[in-house]
């Protein structure tokens, strides 16, 4: 009798899903190689480099022999320097015990679903929410309840969604503002009306990811955790990657209840321990330093936003809103389903992006891993240039369907 398992992978991992947005920017690295000219519009990365003066705090600190293990919940001196950007930025206020500073937003995110879920328990997200919020969810042991806002409401849940979704099961609210992938951004008056439905609720955490914080065109930003009646039970996560062009650097962090700051460390020690020493002290240069660069990026954003969506609005059948943060534009292209463009048919946003690859070697994501099945996902961290090339294809791949 053979001792070899017939399925020797763990039921974890067979039934987790990939990655949407990284399986998408493979498949066109791959169509890259084979010689295809390919725009990609898949991934979620600012396409400026890491400003100047953050990397010369980097090469500094390796040159000052900053080169060793960290403590698992950060430097010293960056959760100092982000305790000082919550107060500055956030109207939050806390101290260096309630910060955790992880390998990016994501472990963040990751450490909180692990620390806060038992089995059974429940996640509602707002959604269209970011890829891997419901997998982490589901790696934790938790049931991940999406509450859906289409384009028609900007993608914007409202207070009574939220209030019929929480169940004494619900262990947390999860969300983004600037969302990934709408770029919708809630105002500080719909955080107050959304924190008024799950105040009375105190068995219910929420978890904030504000990592598009300093991509927002709408002029300031609001953070449900300066909302008093729920701020004692609100989790901010941000992080490096968006606002400085920092993805590589893989730096993330959290501001909570200090039970669960601890409770994320212990975890976290026995995954990955503290993140990377040079890149911790040039974070905290990048928190307390001159932030114009961060502001020209935003800038030559919203410059891209506005060309994207006047290309777009201009093909027939996509419905586009406008954006308030983020790069990204998530259009509704449902009026193409049921078509047809040669041996190809568009069922479902799915069907559709695979076309769009194939056809129009553009680069882009289903909404269906977003929890939107009728959208797709463009991000516009590219150059005006390919934009202006990539929706060129885009509308005359469309114009094929039948």
């Amino acid at each position: 009798m053979s001792n070899v398992l017939a399925q020797p992978l763990s039921r974890l991992v067979m039934e987790m899903n990939e990655s949407a947005t990284i399986r998408m920017a493979q498949m066109s690295r791959d169509l890259k190689a084979q010689g295809h000219d390919v725009i990609d519009l898949s991934i979620g990365e600012p396409d400026f480099d890491t400003p100047a003066h953050i990397k010369e705090a980097a090469k500094k600190a390796l040159d000052d022999g900053y080169t060793k293990y960290t403590p698992v919940p950060g430097l010293v001196e960056l959760r100092q320097a982000i305790v000082e950007k919550f107060r500055r930025d956030n109207g939050l206020e806390f101290n260096i015990n309630q910060i955790v500073v992880s390998n990016g937003a994501k472990q963040s995110i990751a450490n909180l679903a692990l620390a806060l879920l038992d089995p059974g328990d429940e996640a509602v997200l707002f959604a269209p929410y970011w890829v891997s919020y419901s997998e982490i969810v589901k790696m934790a042991g938790g049931v991940p309840v999406p509450v859906y806002a289409g384009i028609e409401q900007d993608f914007k849940v409202t207070p009574e969604q939220v209030a019929e979704a929480i169940t004494e099961r619900t262990k947390f609210v999860l969300f983004s503002s600037p969302c990934n992938p709408t770029g919708s951004v809630y105002s500080k008056a719909e955080l107050e009306a959304i924190a008024a439905v799950i105040a009375p609720h105190e068995h219910v955490f929420v978890i904030s990811d504000e990592i598009y914080e300093y991509i927002n065109f709408q002029g300031s930003h609001a953070s449900i955790g300066a909302v008093p009646s729920v701020k004692d039970r609100t989790i901010t996560v941000n992080g490096f990657a968006k606002g400085f062009a920092m993805t590589g650097w893989r730096l993330g962090y959290m501001g909570g209840p200090e039970f669960i700051a601890k409770a994320c460390g212990k975890i976290q020690g026995q995954f990955t321990s503290g993140a990377n020493s040079f890149g911790q002290k040039a974070a905290a240069h990048a928190l307390l330093s001159d932030m114009a660069p961060s502001w020209q990026m935003r800038d030559e954003f919203l410059k891209r936003r506005e060309l994207c969506i006047g290309l777009l609005e201009q093909i027939p059948g996509f419905k586009v809103n406008r954006p308030e943060g983020a790069f990204y534009i998530f259009p509704n292209i449902s009026h193409y389903f049921g078509t047809t463009g040669g041996q190809t048919y568009v069922n479902n946003a799915d069907d559709f992006c695979e076309y769009l690859l194939a056809e129009a070697h553009v680069g882009t994501v289903s909404g269906g891993a977003f929890g939107a099945e009728n959208c797709f996902r463009i991000s516009y961290a590219a150059s005006e240039e390919n934009l202006k090339k990539a929706i060129g294809r885009i509308a005359e791949a469309v114009s094929r369907l039948r």
